[in-house]
């Protein structure tokens, strides 16, 4: 059996940002589509990421303005994958480095995120999709407090 791979279940529809746009219409992105996570592209080239956690912690607790650049809050080191990429290889590696969210790249071209919902609410894949979700979770019940 050929095992399924993030392109059957990543998101292709995906609101984006380029290094024009600034901290306010970030924000304003993020709050009228109900999303943590924008990818900054140039051209369909993914740059960088701004999650609504930058936004806060390099945007906001640093005082920058909502004029701020997107390079004042992105981050530029991202963990990527491949649409080839295995379901079970993109858990492994989504509860490795506790994310949320993989940018999908082909290319150096952008073409989906596979986030953790995604492995959530798919049918049962592999025993490490669950453990890589449990992982997370863990974590995040364990820094909630801090």
């Amino acid at each position: 059996m050929q095992k399924k791979t993030v392109k059957d279940i990543m998101t292709t529809d995906i609101a984006t940002v380029t290094l024009k746009d600034n901290v306010y219409e970030i924000a304003v992105l993020m709050a009228k589509n109900d999303i943590g996570f924008v990818p900054v592209v140039d051209g369909k080239k993914l740059l960088g990421v701004v999650t609504d956690r930058d936004l806060v912690v390099r945007g906001y607790a640093e005082k920058n303005e909502g004029s701020a650049k997107v390079e004042k809050v992105m981050s530029n080191d991202v963990t990527t994958i491949t649409s080839d990429t295995t379901i079970d290889e993109a858990a492994k590696l989504m509860a490795k480095n506790q994310i949320r969210r993989l940018p999908v790249v082909d290319n150096g071209n952008l073409v989906g995120v596979v986030a953790i919902g995604d492995l959530a609410v798919r049918d049962k894949f592999e025993d490490e999709a669950g453990d890589a979700l449990s992982k997370i979770s863990e974590k995040d019940l364990t820094t909630a407090g801090k």
